[in-house]
């Protein structure tokens, strides 16, 4: 998981000021724009966020969706994208294709490249089922893990030089190969995304990306991350 990764590509700058206005909207006779030299600062912006659209559980969270944040995260498994494109709304992905991207595959077999750069495998330690029944995931299972990986990269460089295409050879490489992907989220939806995948049944991989999108959600929304965090993380109240 060290080589988990989030960065931030592009943002609404001024996001909670922007959700204000749209709040404003909703109940001014005059065009909100022609007094935005009147408009609250950033973080003013946001207590009045917190006190007249959160506070209370209101559920009037459309102002919520005009900001948009870019995010661009890597090295998570296959299966984590699997998790975060089930049930979300409002977000936006362009992932790694591997019709397009397999080469890192063939440098796995020329020793260009480490496997575990290219494929993921848990970490060593104790995990539970679905049913709560615990397991070991031990040395000696992780290295078998690690050989098949290994292994498969060989017999997909293979049939490349026997002239398949990359979309047929990538259907012999492990599940959990590593990818890379752009996502945009609005406000609204990032918490959906939240609620979601950072409850505490969710897959531990799922769980991390959300931890490491949480820093740059704090740090551009810091009134609206403060509310999340005291009334709805790791409860799975999904946001509506």
């Amino acid at each position: 998981m060290d080589r988990f990764t989030v960065a931030v590509i592009a943002q609404t700058p001024n996001p909670q000021q922007a959700i204000y206005a749209a709040m404003h909207q909703d109940y001014a006779e005059a065009f909100v724009w022609d007094d935005r030299a009147e408009w609250p600062d950033e973080t003013k912006c946001g207590e009045i966020i917190v006190k007249n659209l959160l506070s209370g559980n209101r559920g009037h969270y459309g102002p919520l969706e005009h900001p948009q944040i870019i995010l661009n995260c890597g090295w998570f498994p296959h299966s984590t994208m699997q998790q975060i494109r089930t049930h979300r709304v409002g977000v936006s992905f362009d992932v790694q294709s591997f019709r397009y991207t397999g080469q890192r595959i063939l440098d796995v077999v020329a020793g260009k490249q480490e496997a575990e750069a290219v494929f993921y495998l848990r970490p060593l330690g104790s995990y539970t089922d679905r049913q709560g029944k615990r397991y070991d995931y031990t040395v000696e299972q992780r290295q078998q893990d690690l050989d098949w990986c290994l292994s498969a990269c060989q017999r997909y460089a293979e049939r490349i030089q026997q002239g398949f295409s990359e979309e047929h050879a990538r259907g012999l490489i492990p599940f959990d190969v590593r990818q890379h992907w752009v996502m945009s989220a609005n406000v609204r939806s990032l918490m959906h995304l939240l609620d979601l995948r950072w409850k505490l049944d969710a897959q531990l991989e799922a769980q991390k990306l959300c931890e490491f999108i949480w820093p740059h959600f704090q740090a551009w929304v810091p009134a609206i991350a403060d509310w999340y965090e005291a009334n709805r993380l790791k409860k799975a109240r999904l946001s509506p």
